[in-house]
């Protein structure tokens, strides 16, 4: 019902705007990912201004006011876009919402770690935008002396969010900034031994696309291992919402030649999620840690999944960031 009443409001917004011009016209790139498979780029095209970046010593309402412009945006349908990567690109269309995704087929040679920067341009003019418009678009490529990858959930892992409290999590969502929001105490430094200058890091959260820019924030600022940003559409599409297990399993075949840890907490489905890629991916996860954050520990949920885990594959429910430090380096991770 809501993802209709969603549609039906852009419709109408759409019939009411197509023959305006997009005054804040702007190409909204994701981080991507690239390896052997090919590359995998998403982003938005959108009307509406930048938000202006968080700084030291700023009110709560410019808070409230810079997390509400990346809800109440205009997304522009239709675009039409060419996606380049090395020598390699894709033709493509945003749809209804705004969104684009697309697996550019590069070779070896189109990417080089850490980083690749590739190009998103508009391919023809648009509803009274011309060309040329382009965007850079950075693309995270694990190094050849990668050891493995890690694959991070955000909210409740990382960051202190209280997923389980509702009201209290939708406060500090548009009361807080990059610069103010907590992460776990050694959560970064953790991350930052596991990654080694040289393991990728993909963060994985059932959070909203338009929060994508506060949480690669939110890393810069709290001295995490830049890594691809992996995010859902805030209401879902007539298809649902993309899985959390997609996302995942397109990290793994992206880079099949990666094992990969598993972080995730107790507070919503990753232990379950966890398992199910343990089990189709037997062999590539090297160990999975998930952070007891439950209000009530001893609800079972947890233990339902570990008492049946029946797999070689450490299960290691931690109760802070020193317990997972401690296993991981027992096994050589560190």
């Amino acid at each position: 019902m809501v993802v209709a009443l969603e549609r039906a409001w852009d419709e109408a917004r759409v019939r009411r705007e197509r023959s305006r011009t997009p005054e804040h016209f702007r190409i909204e790139p994701y981080l991507g990912h690239g390896g052997p498979a090919g590359a995998v780029v998403r982003g938005r095209v959108l009307d509406n201004p930048i938000a202006s970046e968080a700084v030291d010593g700023e009110g709560v309402g410019a808070a409230v006011r810079r997390t509400l412009r990346h809800f109440l945006t205009r997304e522009l349908r239709s675009v039409p876009l060419t996606v380049s990567v090395g020598d390699a690109s894709v033709d493509t269309e945003t749809d209804a919402d705004g969104y684009f995704l697309v697996r550019v087929p590069t070779t070896p040679g189109d990417l080089s770690a850490p980083w690749t920067r590739g190009s998103i341009e508009l391919r023809e003019d648009y509803r009274g935008v011309t060309r040329p418009r382009t965007e850079p678009v950075e693309i995270r490529v694990p190094a050849p002396g990668a050891r493995f990858g890690i694959v991070s959930d955000v909210d409740d892992t990382i960051l202190q969010t209280g997923v389980q409290r509702v009201g209290r999590m939708l406060v500090q969502t548009f009361t807080g900034s990059s610069l103010t929001r907590t992460p776990f105490p050694g959560a970064a430094e953790l991350y930052r031994d596991l990654a080694a200058g040289v393991n990728p890091v993909f963060y994985v959260s059932s959070s909203p696309w338009n929060l994508h820019a506060f949480l690669v924030a939110f890393l810069r600022h709290h001295h995490f291992p830049l890594g691809p940003v992996l995010l859902r559409d805030l209401l879902g599409t007539w298809a649902g919402r993309e899985q959390k297990h997609d996302r995942i399993r397109e990290v793994l075949e992206l880079h099949p030649d990666l094992s990969f840890v598993l972080v995730g907490d107790s507070g919503e489905h990753d232990p379950e999620i966890y398992a199910d890629i343990v089990r189709e991916h037997a062999g590539r996860i090297l160990a999975v840690y998930i952070r007891e954050v439950r209000l009530d520990p001893g609800d079972g949920r947890v233990e339902a999944v570990s008492d049946a885990w029946g797999s070689d594959v450490p299960f290691v429910l931690a109760a802070d960031t020193d317990a997972v430090r401690r296993h991981a380096r027992g096994i050589g991770l560190l």
